[in-house]
């Protein structure tokens, strides 16, 4: 169980930043990355768009574990890992206020065909600062 004042913590250095990169799992078995933009909800979601023609979204029809890395200033950083899914059509609308609060230069994507938003719930998160006071600290979350 995390704590409150932790998750303030986590969700405060992951609405830091708009992009991160989120790896997939393709059907050989190698990774793939690619470079998104990623909106946080408070409950530590991530929140990503794509193309359903694109590899990451082929890749999650099959497996939908992913991970990501979030943040590279200042020697901190993020570590994600967690399972992705399509929230159906009535979770969708709040998930894309989230997603727009932190993209709006993306509110034009809307409609576009073959667009769809994917959330991410956390399994795992590490956050590590290599600076001074140096620090690495894993939390792991039941799903």
């Amino acid at each position: 169980m995390i704590d409150k004042a932790k998750r303030t913590e986590l969700y405060g250095f992951m609405t830091t930043f708009r992009y991160g990169v989120l790896s997939t799992v393709a059907k050989s078995g190698a990774p793939e990355a690619a470079l998104v933009g990623l909106a946080a909800t408070p409950e530590l979601e991530l929140i990503f768009e794509t193309l359903n023609t694109t590899r990451k979204y082929e890749n999650l029809q099959r497996n939908s574990r992913v991970a990501a890395v979030i943040g590279w200033g200042e020697e901190k950083t993020l570590q994600y890992e967690g399972i992705a899914d399509e929230p159906d059509e009535f979770a969708m609308e709040a998930f894309k206020r989230v997603y727009f609060a932190i993209l709006p230069e993306n509110k034009s994507h809307d409609g576009w065909p073959g667009l769809t938003y994917m959330r991410i719930r956390p399994s795992w998160i590490r956050l590590s600062n290599y600076g001074t006071p140096w620090s690495v600290e894993e939390f792991r979350f039941d799903r």
